[in-house]
């Protein structure tokens, strides 16, 4: 079995497993020596002995384009989070389980005991703005948004809102006090440690889901915007990833409206293929910094000669553009900005920008100023009514 795959007998660290290779069947022996190789070929290590690794199991809350990523075993857990296993503090590569003959569901099952009884006896604790943050000296608060029984009943006949900012950091409010929830979020999100989320989860009944906070709730801007981040960051960390080959890839940014809305952006510039972020808006700049517009990505499928290619790759969706649209296929999209008030927008952003660094300059834009309704827009309705102005006839 080892040889026909490559594996050298005396590979170190194997010996403690041959024992539990002897009472497999063929067809288990053939899946344990595939694990094997995946393993090795992952360039992880082998396990520890289960005896000793049972005893030292941490159930760790993470992003889910992290877990992507990063390959180790995860279960996806709520919107935008995954579960992942700790062992004597490495984080479990799913080979671990067939080496050891064991299931995912056992293990996961003993990590969270072992976190249930590691949070004993540690309340949390109330703060003066009135949220709740839970402390348990481990560097790990996160993970217990996996533990509802430890918090569902704080805020009885009241809606519980659930936020976990960073690794070492999760808060609780309920709805009455959610402007103080969103600047505990900020201050998690500042601070160190490592980024989990910027999303409002709230508690409906047994399950926990994306705050469903509609406009015009006061809460709604800043809990989409929270989610927007959460998006740029995934993205934020795909670029590195993306082979040069491909192509080059599109930045996203944040636009507000005068409304107080924020909607997505990605900016493309002429030359090079494209590898679009799926965000609302699309700016287009001519190869040679030239401003061409801003238009809602939605209707990009009117340019019947650009066909856009799904990336192979972790984290959320883009697709690959080779082409560039003309003036006149421009034409047939949805406008948001012309061309002079999207220079406008990137003047404002830098007051001096060279022309390569304009694309960089529109994406970090935060606030562009003004921007006023538009009566009609074949877009979804979420987005309908953004426009950059009152426009003229011309």
């Amino acid at each position: 079995m080892l040889a026909s795959r490559g594996i050298p007998a005396d590979t170190p660290g194997l010996e403690p497993f041959k024992g539990e290779f002897l009472h497999l069947k063929g067809e288990e022996r053939s899946h344990w020596a595939d694990a094997l190789a995946a393993n090795l070929a992952g360039g992880w290590p082998l396990p520890p002995d289960w005896l000793d690794a049972q005893y030292d199991l941490q159930p760790e809350i993470v992003p889910l384009w992290m877990a992507e990523r990063d390959g180790f075993y995860y279960r996806p857990h709520i919107e935008g989070l995954a579960l992942r296993i700790r062992v004597c503090g490495q984080v479990m590569p799913a080979p671990w389980l067939v080496i050891w003959g064991m299931s995912a569901e056992d293990v996961t099952e003993r990590a969270m005991d072992q976190l249930r009884e590691k949070s004993k006896g540690k309340p949390f604790k109330r703060l003066p703005s009135g949220i709740y943050k839970g402390e348990f000296d481990d560097g790990q608060a996160a993970a217990r948004i996996l533990l509802p029984e430890l918090w569902a009943g704080l805020f009885t006949g009241q809606n519980t809102f659930v936020a976990v900012p960073n690794e070492d950091c999760l808060l609780l409010a309920p709805q009455v006090i959610l402007p103080k929830l969103l600047e505990g979020i900020a201050a998690g999100l500042a601070g160190p440690g490592r980024r989990i989320a910027g999303t409002i989860y709230q508690q409906v009944e047994h399950h926990l889901l994306p705050a469903n906070l509609q406009d015009p709730h006061p809460i709604a801007q800043p809990q989409r915007e929270l989610r927007q981040g959460d998006l740029a960051e995934a993205y934020r960390a795909q670029e590195p990833h993306l082979p040069a080959s491909l192509g080059v890839p599109a930045p996203m940014g944040l636009l507000r409206t005068q409304q107080g809305r924020s909607v997505s952006l990605a900016t493309w510039q002429e030359g090079a293929p494209a590898l679009l972020p799926e965000t609302d808006l699309i700016a287009f700049i001519a190869a040679n910094g030239k401003p061409l517009g801003i238009y809602f990505r939605q209707t990009l499928p009117r340019i019947s000669s650009l066909h856009g290619t799904a990336v192979d790759i972790w984290g959320p969706r883009r697709l690959r553009y080779e082409g560039f649209p003309t003036a006149l296929e421009l034409e047939r999209l949805e406008c948001f900005a012309t061309g002079e008030q999207m220079a406008s927008l990137i003047k404002g952003a830098n007051p001096a920008p060279a022309p390569r660094q304009s694309t960089a300059a529109l994406a970090s834009q935060a606030n562009p100023g003004a921007l006023s309704a538009q009566a009609s827009s074949p877009v979804p309705a979420h987005l309908r009514g953004l426009s950059l102005g009152v426009q003229n006839d011309d």
